[in-house]
């Protein structure tokens, strides 16, 4: 499977900003979909949001639509996430995930066989 590693997190302000970016290695496949998940202290994992492997389609939880936006650069095999106007409930370990293909459900942790360690985010004052 492809080894993924994300990176950016740490303590922003509510309101603020963070960038988190997550580099992949070894894939094998050509077609896939790369995947943001959150998971906060006594919560489930859920999805972030979703990009394909041509950056062209794009998915978003409906609480951070507007607010986040997730990218490719294929030159670094690297997708990003730019997260906006962060609010108290955005903080957790996002993790970075990977599916080949286009999931038949792609917000479902099960989808994904590819998983980082996580990074963590926090919002706090």
């Amino acid at each position: 499977q492809v080894q993924l590693v994300e990176s950016g997190g740490g303590l922003v302000q509510p309101g603020g900003s963070l960038r988190l970016s997550c580099a992949a290695s070894g894939r094998t496949t050509i077609y896939y979909t790369m995947s943001w998940f959150r998971q906060a202290p006594g919560k489930e994992r859920e999805f972030v949001a979703a990009i394909d492997w041509g950056g062209r389609t794009t998915n978003y939880a409906d609480s951070v639509k507007g607010r986040f936006t997730i990218a490719r650069d294929n030159a670094r095999d690297t997708v990003h996430l730019q997260m906006n106007s962060l609010k108290p409930e955005d903080p957790g370990v996002y993790y970075c995930a990977e599916a080949g293909g286009v999931p038949k459900t792609p917000t479902r942790t099960e989808s994904y066989p590819s998983w980082g360690q996580g990074t963590q985010v926090t919002v706090s004052s």
